[in-house]
């Protein structure tokens, strides 16, 4: 069977988009223009804009780093690509991936930053899963995996952050915010650009690519990933919700960008109630409440007391906590003032007797 797209070479490939059979330098060559063609037409990138690429060595942020470096020079974006990497102390997983992040990082030639939960908690994603075990350590992951990455920008000094999730990830979250009634992510977990009025911008090149054309692509590319699961995830709650995406692509191909579409055109009741933004009291990076998420669940490990940490009522009491122990500080603050004035005025009666006897004699 002759490419569909050149009708000259014979076909290598099968898309799962859209079921046309190509060659492979057909395949790569409208891959790499499907995604220009979204960086353009979102304006994901301006010239002379620092960019983070978040890159855990697998093979979503490896497609994302080649693709970007390729189309950067193609086209003169004038893009200055950084790689940032998270480490959060997954032994036998993240200490392998990141040893491929060093060999793209050689290979690009882009600088790498690699920013570690120990470093940045005091805690190991291998100390939490001893604390929590298995069923709720994603949590404590996402949350704290989210803002090592804004943490780790800043270092780097980037205008914003690009992370290689693809339409099956995408396509999953909105699935998975259905699910749990979550309207407010579900209104924005489809957007390309997100954070526009946050200090750290994140976007998603490869939004529109299908997981099956990414693996393909690193595979016939022959590119450097990693592709071993991490080890605590098998039971997560996304694991579940894939499978039930899987299920449905097989009938229906289009299923995927289907249900992205489909909360793109959703739109947010007026009477739904949209969380404001603020920093949080406590770190300093972006909330939606005076206490952010990770300072709750850092809180409650360090206490030993992770799983309340997890409830919904947990920034509440955090926050209440926090109150209280403030309130005493500044008892303690403004009895400590009241003593120092009182022996202040002891001092400066004693020093009135002495200077009215000195004046006597």
């Amino acid at each position: 069977m002759k490419c569909h797209l050149c009708k000259e070479r014979n076909a290598a490939i099968k898309r799962s988009k859209n079921g046309q059979a190509v060659c492979k330098e057909c395949f790569f060559y409208v891959f790499e223009e499907e995604v220009h063609y979204t960086i353009v037409s979102n304006n994901l990138f301006k010239p002379g804009e620092k960019v983070g690429i978040g890159a855990s060595g697998g093979k979503d942020s490896t497609v994302l780093a080649h693709v970007l470096t390729t189309l950067n020079e193609r086209y003169s974006y004038g893009l200055e690509l950084f790689l940032l990497s998270v480490d959060e102390g997954i032994t036998g997983y993240r200490d392998d991936s990141l040893k491929t992040v060093e060999l793209n990082k050689d290979f690009y030639k882009l600088p790498l930053l690699v920013i570690s939960y120990k470093e940045i908690y005091g805690w190991t994603m291998d100390d939490i899963v001893k604390l929590v075990g298995l069923n709720n350590n994603c949590t404590f992951c996402g949350v704290f995996r989210r803002q090592a990455l804004d943490r780790g920008a800043f270092k780097l000094g980037v205008d914003k952050i690009c992370t290689g999730h693809n339409a099956d990830d995408i396509a999953e979250t909105v699935l998975m915010n259905i699910l749990r009634g979550d309207f407010f992510r579900l209104s924005k977990c489809h957007k390309i650009i997100t954070g526009e009025d946050d200090i750290m911008p994140r976007c998603k090149p490869l939004k529109y690519c299908y997981e099956k054309e990414i693996v393909m692509y690193a595979h016939l590319k022959k590119l450097d990933y990693f592709s071993t699961e991490c080890s605590y995830a098998p039971q997560a709650y996304r694991g579940y919700v894939r499978e039930l995406l899987k299920d449905m692509e097989r009938v229906r191909p289009s299923a995927i960008v289907d249900i992205i579409h489909s909360a793109e055109l959703m739109k947010l009741d007026a009477d739904v109630k949209i969380p404001p933004r603020m920093n949080c009291s406590s770190c300093g990076f972006i909330s939606s409440n005076k206490i952010c998420k990770a300072c709750v669940l850092l809180d409650g490990l360090n206490k030993g007391r992770p799983k309340i940490a997890m409830s919904r009522k947990a920034v509440i009491a955090y926050e209440h906590e926090q109150k209280k122990e403030n309130d005493a500080k500044d008892e303690e603050i403004a009895l400590k003032a009241a003593q120092d004035a009182d022996l202040q005025t002891e001092k400066n009666q004693e020093e009135s007797k002495q200077n009215v006897i000195e004046d006597k004699f």
